[in-house]
């Protein structure tokens, strides 16, 4: 189940993406627009901010804005800084394995290979799809 970290956090890229002219989009317009409680909706954004995705200016008219056009922000890349590993279990993610504790052979695991084709097709699609997919932002 997708967490209200990355729902929020999706919804408030998606909102910059729409609004960002020359100036940052401002939190408190981000969070009442998308009915967002602001102080989560802070945290959510500077942790988007550390990963790279977004930048932020200070001051009378600041925000945030995105550092690269939405058409290459990959929804890989967000669902992975908001997230965390995109795979259901640890014994197929690609970037965060781990054997289980409960598994002896994992080629013979029937959960392991409903997972692996759960992720592969989790990750086509968010591969294939960027912010300005979800944005509905003509490129």
């Amino acid at each position: 189940m997708l967490s209200k970290k990355t729902k929020y956090g999706l919804k408030a890229l998606a909102f910059i993406a729409r609004n960002q002219s020359d100036s940052p989009v401002p939190v408190n317009e981000i969070a009442k627009h998308e009915k967002i409680p602001q102080k989560f909706l802070e945290s959510i954004l500077l942790t988007l901010r550390k990963a790279g995705i977004l930048s932020s200016k200070k001051g009378k008219h600041g925000g945030y804005y995105l550092r690269q056009p939405a058409t290459e922000v990959k929804m890989t890349d967000v669902m992975r800084v908001l997230e965390g590993p995109i795979a259901m279990v640890p014994c197929v993610s690609l970037n965060f394995y781990e054997k289980c504790d409960d598994c002896p052979d994992e080629d013979q695991c029937s959960v392991n290979k409903l997972m692996i084709m759960i992720r592969d097709n989790t990750l086509k699609v968010l591969r294939d799809n960027t912010l300005a997919d979800l944005s509905n932002i003509k490129s």
